[in-house]
């Protein structure tokens, strides 16, 4: 049976691709498994009888469930290959060597050979992977061979042997597949130029290949050499559409430790990823309280020394995202672009899904702490003197200038207060005026808080820009409140929000939480007017057809529009069709009203 701890980490895990851990109640891992959507796939261990003792077991066993997101299955892959390797759990089939995956080897030496392997030889060779698919590595490999003449035999080709003609063409040569190196028909820079190339593809980066080979077919269809361009057209298609690039890949990046941070008003949250030859062997993510305003800086230098000695890291390198100094003992390096900089940002991405499910938890267990940390968060990002929360939001509806009314909903602790939610039929303003509606509605609504002495908002929104944002202000200004409510305009195109006597928007982050309560407000006042505007524009279509009849009644109209649809097509339906419908009476009495009505037109 599931625990209520265990509970609230599987409701709040992202549906994200990544790695899951299942611990024990001695704090062991006892189970790591991949997943393209995290919750999904945990869940199914516990929403289902399992058909096996052995995960029924292993269920039982279950206390605490920590994962690590990653940017694509692959990448699961990968790191649970890892990872089972590094902490051999119980219930997984243990891996017991490094021959799990291929890897593209550039071999070091005298024209370099290009081969897939299983094995990483530290000889200076550099190796590309390792990659989850075989059959990728030979499109890969095929592709390459394609595009450059590189040599696939074994023969030393040293100056000395090369100089004394030791070796003499093959069949590679006579297919053009290579250009003889061995016989020197083919210079070590010429050669050397498309082993630059090569290893630019293998990173990722096709864009100088994909321009040489762009000029090439295009020289050749201006040659009338039809086939030969079909062919590099061919490998043009190949190359635009393979991803090599996968996040965990390069081995060169090995003992390093990467550390990132995100923050809000109360807390820091540290993520911390271990490598070890481009992989990644361990993730952890640090909670940390504030005490007193620490900065990004101060957190993240406390974690770090926190988390090293915690796992006992000794490794020489950190990549951080600001530079901090910790001595001479450790380098520190802020990446910008590359591998390095894509391994950050994995970090980032895990630090906010951490923080993200923090919240959620704490809404479901605190649901007074998660209101009181969104209300601080409200007051801080829309620059407001005390925390909002009473929320009051306007909106207008009419459609070109008919039936004007208003809204008004009313958010308690950032929810929703539906029974305080109001109506208002524009009484005032003559056609489509939304500025002038904007100011008497907001007049109306705050000369009867005022009136009956009830509580005032600490925020009004109004949805709209500067226009209507203005107009409020001036009821707000007659009825003496202008610095005892804060008010803010929302303007739909670019959610730019605007303050009185600001001639600049502020723009928040679109993950804003507090931006996500703007647009709840923004969209329910939009909401609960268009639903009154509908019913008066209904009421109103009805009235000004049927109404004028004598003897005709409300079923008798609901009976008439649940047929005809209109009074349009009433107006043009025979007498027959009538009386069928309401009766010979009624039937007989509208279709002599509907024509003499018509003939008075």
């Amino acid at each position: 049976m599931k625990s209520s701890t265990l509970t609230i980490q599987i409701q709040t895990l992202p549906r994200e691709p990544g790695v899951y851990q299942y611990f024990d109640k001695n704090d062991l891992i006892i189970y790591i498994g991949k997943a393209i959507n995290l919750k999904r796939r945990v869940s199914s261990y516990f929403n289902k009888n399992q058909d096996s003792n052995k995960t029924r077991l292993l269920v039982k066993n279950i206390v605490r469930i920590e994962h690590i997101v990653v940017k694509s299955e692959m990448d699961a892959l990968l790191l649970e290959n890892n990872l089972i390797k590094k902490h051999k759990p119980r219930y997984n089939i243990l891996l017991k060597d490094d021959k799990t995956y291929p890897w593209i080897c550039i071999k070091k030496e005298r024209f370099p050979r290009i081969f897939s392997t299983r094995r990483v030889i530290k000889d200076g060779s550099d190796y590309y992977g390792p990659y989850t698919n075989k059959k990728m590595v030979y499109i890969l490999l095929d592709l390459i061979r394609g595009l450059y003449p590189i040599r696939n035999c074994t023969f030393d080709l040293s100056e000395e042997k090369v100089a004394a003609k030791k070796y003499k063409v093959c069949l590679e040569y006579h297919m053009g597949n290579c250009l003889a190196p061995c016989e020197n028909k083919m210079t070590e820079q010429q050669y050397n130029q498309n082993i630059k190339a090569i290893h630019s593809i293998l990173k990722g980066n096709f864009k100088e290949s994909l321009q040489g080979f762009k000029t090439q077919m295009e020289e050749h269809a201006l040659s009338m050499e039809y086939e030969e361009a079909q062919k590099i057209k061919e490998k043009l298609e190949v190359l635009e559409n393979y991803q090599s690039k996968s996040t965990i890949v390069n081995p060169k990046i090995n003992n390093v430790d990467v550390f990132s941070i995100v923050t809000d008003d109360q807390y820091g949250y540290v993520n911390f990823l271990q490598l070890s030859f481009g992989s990644i062997i361990r993730s952890n993510t640090l909670e940390i309280k504030k005490k007193l305003e620490e900065t990004p800086e101060e957190i993240l230098s406390l974690a770090i020394i926190e988390i090293r000695q915690r796992f006992n890291s000794q490794s020489p390198e950190i990549y951080l995202p600001f530079h901090l100094n910790f001595g001479k003992s450790i380098r520190v390096t802020v990446p910008q672009l590359g591998d390095k900089k894509k391994i950050l940002e994995l970090s980032e991405r895990n630090a906010k899904y951490f923080r993200m499910e923090q919240f959620k938890q704490i809404k479901i267990v605190d649901p007074d702490r998660h209101t009181n940390r969104l209300m601080s968060q409200m007051k801080n990002d829309i620059r407001l003197s005390s925390e909002p929360r009473h929320i009051e939001c306007f909106d207008n509806s009419n459609l070109q200038g008919s039936n004007p009314v208003a809204a008004c909903v009313v958010f308690k602790n950032g929810k929703p207060a539906k029974k305080e939610y109001r109506h208002y039929n524009i009484k005032t303003v003559e056609g489509p005026d939304d500025f002038a509606s904007m100011e008497e509605v907001v007049f109306r609504r705050y000369k009867r808080l005022l009136d009956e002495k009830q509580s005032l908002p600490q925020l009004i929104i109004v949805d709209g820009g500067k226009g209507q944002l203005s107009s409020a202000l001036k009821s707000i200004d007659r009825l003496g409140l202008r610095g005892k409510i804060a008010i803010i305009g929302i303007a739909k195109r670019l959610e730019e929000i605007y303050f009185p006597e600001d001639p600049l928007p502020l723009y928040l982050d679109k993950k804003s939480e507090s931006l996500k309560v703007i647009q709840f407000l923004r969209n329910e006042a939009h909401r609960f007017g268009i639903t009154l505007h509908r019913n008066k524009r209904s009421k109103k279509a009805i009235q000004s057809g049927l109404d004028v009849f004598p003897g005709i009644g409300p079923k008798t109209k609901e009976t008439l529009l649940k047929k005809f649809k209109s009074f349009k097509r009433i107006k043009e339906v025979n007498k027959d069709d009538l009386i069928q419908v309401i009766g010979n009476s009624k039937g007989t009495l509208l279709f002599n009203q509907l024509q003499e009505n018509s003939r008075k037109k």
